[in-house]
């Protein structure tokens, strides 16, 4: 993956967080390691943290010697206004997103994604400027919010798209909003991280982590 990415995860003290890397390190692997790539060096010896990308292909120029200053910079929403929230289990036919929870795109949600990509590689202010509203439209048609939990190359049938949906439930990930109580359908807030994405996966660790 080019560049710097800047990603959204839970706080660690979620208890998402938890769920989420059990079942993207061991879990899904164990029962699906085709699909999940478990033979694929790219993935061994870790795996990449729960996160849902806000956006890629960030030069290293940008931030220099100093990340987190750059990080911290950046006028990010408040904790109240990103919620997110999951809607399901989807796969595609490609590689980073073979399968992912679908998150809700809200107003939230395009704010800080529209953020980072505006500061990190459109050089505009906000999510308003011309080219990242543009970009918010694409991003919105080809790919979407989303946490992904499989990396791979191998196709995912709809049986198995179920089998997968069903483990992801019984490990403590509800993929609908259910009334009053959100705690397993998403997280509000979270932690910014930028991460060197143009290394292996096994390497994917923050530079800089920015609270919400």
């Amino acid at each position: 993956m080019p560049g710097s990415s800047l990603w959204l995860t839970p706080p660690s003290s979620h208890p998402l967080y938890p769920i989420l890397s059990f079942l993207i390190s061991q879990r899904l692997p164990s029962d699906f390691p085709s699909e999940a790539g478990a033979a694929d060096a790219r993935l061994a010896p870790e795996y990449f943290a729960p996160h849902m990308t806000l956006s890629s292909s960030i030069s290293p120029g940008l931030y220099g010697d100093d990340p987190q200053r750059w990080l911290d910079s950046i006028p990010w929403p408040s904790a109240d206004e990103i919620k997110v929230r999951f809607e399901g289990i989807n796969s595609q036919d490609t590689y980073y997103r073979r399968c992912y929870a679908k998150v809700k795109l809200d107003e939230g949600i395009k704010k800080i994604a529209g953020l980072a990509r505006a500061r990190g590689v459109n050089g505009e202010e906000d999510a308003n400027g011309e080219k990242t509203q543009e970009w918010l439209e694409w991003w919105r048609k080809e790919f979407g919010p989303h946490v992904s939990l499989m990396y791979g190359d191998v196709p995912i049938s709809d049986d198995r798209l179920k089998e997968i949906t069903k483990v992801v439930e019984e490990g403590g990930v509800k993929l609908t909003e259910p009334e009053g109580n959100v705690e397993g359908n998403g997280w509000n807030g979270g932690v910014v991280w930028l991460v060197p994405t143009d290394k292996d996966i096994k390497d994917w660790k923050p530079i800089a982590k920015r609270v919400l």
